[in-house]
């Protein structure tokens, strides 16, 4: 049986010492997309930084690989975790070729999966659109094969056709081996290819189960679970 490649016991984690995320316990392992739903404000962002080692845990404990996870992130980066954050963290005054050869794996890797990319490889970043900068920031981390992909907010602001290519992104690493956690506001998008779902409101985990049994709850999770409220923090 394989080992799960990260796991949150009991997770607290927030700013300072304001907790937004309670009593979190999920997992992921290799070879599966897990997803983690939730309004604006929910803790999803939260929660993805606390794993990837970008905040320190108030209270509960982070396993990677079954031991205690160590480090901020670019020691966690360099044991295997990949992480794509809502902001497209790219240089936008360097080239596409320059922003690939910063990253951790070849190159020629993001191309293979999105050949998109092989066009503009002279072209600063910056004047990429929002799309071509979203296939070169997950293709960069998808170059450097992490055993765990911790992806926040892929679709934001996208065009429907962008998104699923950036999914067939996904699905090509899952096959790989690669286990994935996509935090991710919209249910129909989320959904479409996880295997499992966290739902989180208020910062607490409030369902969990098979993808393939929530994709007929679109409508409840949509109503009850992934409306906002006013005075949350993201």
């Amino acid at each position: 049986m394989s080992v799960t490649l990260i796991e949150s016991k009991d997770l607290w984690a927030g700013y300072t010492s304001l907790p937004v995320v309670r009593d979190v316990n999920i997992s992921v392992g290799p070879g599966e997309v897990v997803a983690l739903m939730g309004g604006n404000g929910a803790g999803k962002t939260v929660l993805l930084r606390t794993l990837a080692g970008v905040l320190k845990p108030l209270q509960g404990e982070i396993l990677w690989k079954g031991a205690p996870a160590r480090g901020p992130l670019h020691q966690r980066v360099r044991n295997g975790l990949g992480f794509v954050t809502e902001s497209r963290a790219i240089f936008r005054s360097l080239s596409v070729a320059s922003n690939l050869r910063l990253g951790r794996g070849d190159p020629a890797r993001a191309v293979d999966y999105f050949p998109e990319l092989e066009k503009l490889m002279r072209r600063k970043a910056g004047l990429l659109s929002g799309g071509e900068q979203q296939m070169l920031s997950l293709g960069r981390a998808l170059a450097a094969e992490p055993a765990l992909l911790l992806a926040d907010e892929l679709s934001l602001g996208l065009a429907p056709v962008i998104v699923q290519r950036l999914l067939t992104a996904l699905e090509k690493a899952r096959d790989g081996g690669a286990g994935i956690l996509l935090v991710e506001q919209h249910a129909n998008v989320a959904l479409s290819i996880a295997d499992r779902a966290y739902v989180l409101q208020r910062g607490r985990v409030v369902l969990e189960g098979p993808a393939r049994e929530l994709r007929d709850r679109v409508s409840e999770l949509r109503h009850t679970y992934l409306a906002a409220p006013e005075s949350a923090q993201a």
